[in-house]
């Protein structure tokens, strides 16, 4: 997309309170349906449907790119929301501080999740190298150091 098209779609910042309310709206809207698949993402992962929550992970995308793209309009628009409706931009203000502290709860699960999961991998992986490894003793009575070749790597699939 070239950047004539992206400024055609682009829409500009509000100018009237009619156009500020319209934009304010949206925006809740759009943080409240980013907000509730987030949350079903956090439940699922809770409860270890990983492959359930990764399937919401389009219709996240795409919430994603339009609270960007409202964002956006509202970084623009934001002179004219200081001087004409700070009541508006305060109440947005309070609703995106409620929204970045549902989202930091969602990190932290999806953090923990992927800190298990690499917990269980590293346990795994560790089990199957002590397995593979001789038991054997040099001259000296000292354990043998194994060599590359008896050190067997582990491979996982990302698929699920």
């Amino acid at each position: 997309m070239t950047l004539q098209q992206q400024t055609a779609q682009t829409p500009s910042a509000a100018a009237t309170p009619a156009e500020a309310r319209k934009l304010a709206e949206g925006l809740m809207q759009i943080m409240s349906t980013l907000l509730g698949i987030v949350e079903r993402e956090t439940e699922l992962v809770r409860a270890g449907n990983i492959r359930d929550a990764m399937a919401l992970e389009t219709e996240k995308s795409a919430a994603s790119r339009q609270y960007t793209e409202a964002i956006s309009r509202l970084a623009q628009s934001r002179d004219y929301l200081k001087q004409a409706t700070p009541e508006l931009l305060t109440a947005l203000h309070r609703h995106h501080d409620t929204f970045r502290a549902m989202l930091q709860v969602n990190l932290t699960v999806l953090a923990t999740a992927h800190a298990v999961s690499e917990g269980i991998v590293r346990g795994v992986n560790s089990e199957m190298q002590r397995k593979n490894l001789p038991n054997g003793y040099t001259a000296g009575g000292q354990r043998a150091t194994p060599g590359p070749r008896q050190v067997t790597p582990l491979s996982v699939s990302r698929s699920l």
